[in-house]
C-alpha cells in the first residue's frame, strides 16, 4: 500500500471513531509503529488530525469553523491541479458556467482562461479576480465574468439575499461545485450556513452538477448540508480515496472519477 492511501485511511478511521491509538492502527493496517507515528506526523501538518500521547484526534469532524482561502490554498495541490484537469476537460467552447468558491474550484478556474466563448458565473471573488486580472491582460479571448454581489465570508464566497436572487435567475449549463466536507450521511456540507444556501441555489440554476473534492474531504461534515449525493452529475476525486467511500459514491452519483496524484 502506497503511503497516502494507508494515510487516507487512517485519516477516514479517526475521523468515523474521533479518535484513534496508535496500536489500534498498527493492528488495522498491519504496519509498523513507527510508520503509522510517521503518517500521524504528515496528517497532522495537513491540520487533518491533532496528534496526541498514543494517538491522533479528528480536527473538524463535525466543524463550524473554515480556514481562509489562503490557508486551504496549500493543501493537497498535487489532488487539486489533478482534479482541476478533469473538471476543465468537461467544459466546452461557449458554454455558460457557475463556479463556487474553494481553492479546488479556483484551481479550475485558472485552467479555463483559454475556453474560447466562456462565461464563467462566480460568487468566488478570488476566481472573480482571477478571471478580471486575465481579461484585463489579454482583452476578448478571455472568459467573460458574471459576478453574484453579496457578502463575503472568510473563504471569500459571496452570500446573502443578494446572491441567491442573482443565481436563482440564471440558466447555467455546468456548475462546478466545492465542498468543505463529503459524507454518505449527510452529503454536501459546509460551516457556513450562508454559503450552504448558496450552493443550493446553485445547484438549481444548474443543468449538471460536478463536484470536485480530494480525499480528504471524504467523512468530514460541516454545519450545514447542501446536497445529497444522489444529486450529483459527476464526482470527481483522487486515487487515495478509501474503497469503501468509492463504492458509496459509485452508487450513488451519477459518474465517479477518480484521478491519479502519482509522480514520476
Amino acid at each position: 500500500m502506497l503511503a497516502p492511501q494507508r494515510q487516507a485511511l487512517i485519516l477516514e478511521a479517526v475521523r468515523r471513531r474521533g479518535a484513534m491509538r496508535v496500536a489500534e492502527l498498527v493492528e488495522q493496517l498491519g504496519v509498523s509503529d513507527m510508520t503509522i507515528r510517521r503518517d500521524l506526523d504528515t496528517l497532522a501538518r495537513r491540520g487533518t488530525v491533532q496528534k496526541v500521547h498514543g494517538g491522533a484526534v479528528a480536527i473538524g469532524a463535525s466543524s463550524t469553523d473554515e480556514p481562509g482561502f489562503e490557508a486551504k490554498s496549500s493543501l493537497e495541490e498535487a489532488a487539486k491541479a489533478a482534479i482541476a484537469d478533469a473538471a476543465a476537460a468537461r467544459v466546452e467552447p461557449g458554454n455558460v458556467v457557475a463556479l463556487s468558491a474553494g481553492t479546488t474550484t479556483f484551481a479550475v478556474a485558472s485552467r479555463l482562461l483559454k475556453v474560447p466563448q466562456l462565461t464563467i458565473v462566480t460568487n468566488s471573488l478570488a476566481i472573480a479576480d482571477l478571471v478580471w486580472a486575465a481579461g484585463r491582460d489579454a482583452g476578448a479571448s478571455t472568459p467573460s465574468l458574471l459576478l453574484t454581489g453579496g457578502s463575503p465570508t472568510r473563504s471569500a464566497a459571496l452570500v446573502g439575499a443578494l446572491a441567491e436572487q442573482t443565481i436563482r435567475s440564471l440558466h447555467v449549463d455546468l456548475l462546478i461545485l466545492g465542498a468543505h466536507g463529503v459524507s454518505e450521511r449527510a452529503g454536501l456540507t459546509t460551516p457556513n450556513l450562508a454559503e450552504a444556501q448558496a450552493n443550493r441555489a446553485m445547484i438549481g440554476s444548474a443543468r449538471r452538477t460536478v463536484v470536485v473534492a480530494d480525499h480528504t474531504k471524504w467523512g468530514v461534515i460541516g454545519l450545514s448540508s447542501f446536497a445529497e449525493l444522489a444529486e450529483i452529475d459527476c464526482f470527481i476525486t483522487d486515487d487515495p480515496l478509501p474503497a469503501q467511500a468509492r463504492g458509496t459514491l459509485e452508487e450513488a452519483v451519477g459518474e465517479l472519477v477518480v484521478v491519479s496524484t502519482a509522480t514520476g
